[in-house]
């Protein structure tokens, strides 16, 4: 394999669009720019432009809480996860950029007898896959994370978590950096401020993209736009079982480190992550309302201030620094949806939810397999669009860790 080069003096370029290329991206976030990357590294395929309608990786990719993990129930999900978890250990180096990827462990708490059996299960179902799990009771729990609160005081005590040693997080913006440098060393052109407003779709096979910067005729379209991937669909003229609502995050003011692993909480809606930075960086459950708003309400960071004070009392008189959110997109059975669309040559990659970093590089693998191949890469094949008429779901929606 011919190793891409890189420019000295920028990340990459940022080109006009040509007439057409073989495949267009619509979506310049990470799942974009990885399908991208792999189009060119793994298929030779580099006659690709990746369209984002504002800036690289400035919709989700900028607006998550950088949590890697592959502990998922299911078997499919399991695989998918897993693969993009060992993508992950590799990716620094293969990339040649820093990405502060760290592998602190992801504690996921259990609150009631409930949570208990569920997290064992888990646990049994995910060794059973080749993933790495483990059960704590709840004085090993304060062991792996002093600062939680284990005693009764709280009003859902902690009776234990999932332990997944090899989950951790990354820095965000440094892996949409390094997978845009080297996608445009493959000469893959990334075309920011580039709306897509239509498809021109003759005989039921897309043709061209109409965007705000005029007509790209495309061999084949790959859609890569979370939130706004109905939008889309809507254009093309078909519809899909997503709906889109803001998840919320913020951070606090810096702090020396205090937490050095990733703690989820499902009951009491919260996760929590110390960034390398110092800074505390925290999640919650999605506003329940449809949204395409880059914000959400305040009922839900206050719910979400007092999840985490029950859980550290050590952060009580911690500033929060700033707030924001993404839109997410959700499945009926909170399982992405991967492949082909009524459309030929016109492919889908949506319905991530919550999950849409952590599965950045095996989405971007198996998506760029898919388009390359025009059929389902394996570990893509149960995440079809068909499955909503099958019956054939993948209900991941306690494994998610957060309230869909």
């Amino acid at each position: 394999m011919t190793r891409p080069t890189t420019h000295p003096d920028f990340l990459w370029r940022d080109p006009d669009p040509r007439p057409s290329y073989d495949v267009v991206i619509v979506g310049g976030g990470g799942h974009g720019l990885a399908t991208a990357y792999y189009l060119a590294r793994n298929h030779g395929l580099t006659n690709v432009a990746v369209l984002e309608k504002g800036w690289l990786a400035g919709g989700n990719m900028a607006r998550n809480t950088t949590i890697i993990r592959s502990n998922y129930l299911w078997d499919e999900s399991a695989a998918i996860y897993e693969h993009s978890l060992k993508l992950w250990e590799g990716l620094s180096e293969e990339l040649d950029y820093d990405l502060q990827f760290s592998q602190r462990g992801v504690l996921n708490l259990a609150h009631s007898l409930g949570d208990v059996r569920e997290g064992r299960r888990r646990v049994e179902a995910n060794r059973l896959n080749g993933v790495d799990a483990e059960w704590l009771d709840a004085a090993e729990v304060k062991k792996f994370c002093p600062i939680i609160d284990v005693s009764d005081r709280p009003r859902h005590p902690v009776m234990g978590a999932t332990l997944q040693r090899r989950g951790g997080i990354a820095k965000h913006d440094h892996v949409a950096w390094a997978l845009a440098r080297r996608a445009d060393a493959y000469g893959i052109d990334l075309i920011q401020g580039c709306e897509v407003t239509g498809f021109e779709i003759t005989g039921g096979r897309v043709a061209a993209v109409r965007t705000s910067r005029g007509r790209i005729a495309a061999g084949k379209v790959a859609l890569a736009a979370a939130g706004h991937t109905s939008v889309l669909a809507e254009l093309a003229g078909f519809r899909l079982p997503l709906q889109s609502h803001p998840l919320q995050a913020l951070v606090s003011e810096l702090l020396e480190p205090v937490l050095d692993c990733v703690v989820m909480s499902n009951a009491v809606h919260v996760y929590v992550s110390q960034a390398h930075k110092g800074e505390l960086v925290m999640g919650a459950g999605i506003d329940a309302y449809n949204s395409y708003g880059q914000r959400g309400g305040v009922h839900v960071i206050e719910a979400q201030m007092a999840a985490a004070l029950e859980l550290f009392p050590i952060f009580s008189r911690v500033r929060v620094l700033r707030t924001w959110a993404g839109i997410v997109d959700v499945s009926p059975d909170a399982s992405p949806i991967i492949g082909r669309t009524p459309v030929e040559n016109l492919f889908i990659n949506a319905g991530w939810g919550t999950g849409g970093f952590k599965a950045t590089p095996g989405s971007g693998w198996v998506y760029a397999d898919t388009i390359a191949h025009g059929r389902p890469h394996p570990l893509a094949e149960p995440f079809a669009l068909e499955r909503f008429t099958t019956g054939a779901l993948i209900d991941e929606h306690g494994a998610a860790a957060v309230a869909h």
